[in-house]
């Protein structure tokens, strides 16, 4: 099902090379190639096989699959979305997933990939995905969170982890990614990125020209594995 995307954060496209073509402005940080996707991922999922709770799938793996007619296109629309980015020069992966590990050494901070968060990245790059089945991430507008770093309370016990002689204190919170994770605002409303669309999201990077896109993962719904493309 078609979702309306606020503009304020949102270009909404309508093909890949839009997708990775529009040049992020202002508080566009995010791309979406709005789709409404055809054939039975649900199939797919069923005949994967779980092996860790986050599995890799390959093209041969998903080529090994026997499938119904509505399997088959969904496994086409894969493996399509697979080659356009690698074409491109990324490195796109596909997983089942079970869950990601969690993040419980601290109660005052959670650094996991379900707290709100932003990708950092060496090189000028964005982060691409696309959820096929299962629960989806949501993204939130940068003005709507606060960094944890600069919450008072969790700042001080930061500051008592932190050793002097292990160097600077803004280095200690980037070198265990606390300054990647924030903390949504009262009345803060997320946007859900959906089923089947291919999202770009603005990474943290000293040369892009926009904030970058805080997102979360969502919590998996209960006996439900998802199918998502990442990288």
């Amino acid at each position: 099902m078609l979702m309306s995307y606020s503009s304020k954060q949102v270009e909404v496209v309508s093909n890949f090379k839009d997708l990775i073509g529009f040049e992020f402005y202002g508080t566009k940080n995010a791309t979406c190639w709005q789709r409404e996707l055809s054939g039975d991922f649900k199939e797919i999922v069923s005949k994967l096989v779980l092996k860790d709770d986050i599995t890799e799938v390959l093209i041969e793996d998903l080529l090994a699959l026997e499938l119904s007619d509505q399997g088959k296109l969904a496994r086409e629309i894969i493996i399509s979305d697979l080659e356009y980015l690698t074409e491109f020069g990324a490195q796109p992966t596909l997983n089942l997933l079970k869950s990601y590990a969690r993040d419980d050494e601290f109660d005052f901070i959670s650094t996991d990939v379900y707290s709100y968060h932003v990708d950092r990245s060496p090189i000028l790059t964005d982060t691409y995905l696309c959820t096929y089945y299962g629960a989806s991430s949501d993204i939130i507008a940068n003005e709507e969170v606060t960094q944890k770093i600069l919450i008072p309370e969790i700042r001080e016990k930061l500051k008592e982890l932190h050793d002097d002689s292990d160097g600077d204190f803004e280095e200690f919170l980037k070198e265990y990614f606390f300054d990647l994770h924030y903390h949504a605002k009262e009345n803060a409303t997320p946007t859900n990125l959906g089923i089947g669309h291919l999202w770009r999201l603005a990474v943290d990077h000293p040369n892009q020209a926009v904030l970058p896109c805080v997102h979360r993962a969502p919590k998996e719904n209960d006996g439900e594995y998802r199918l998502l493309l990442i990288c």
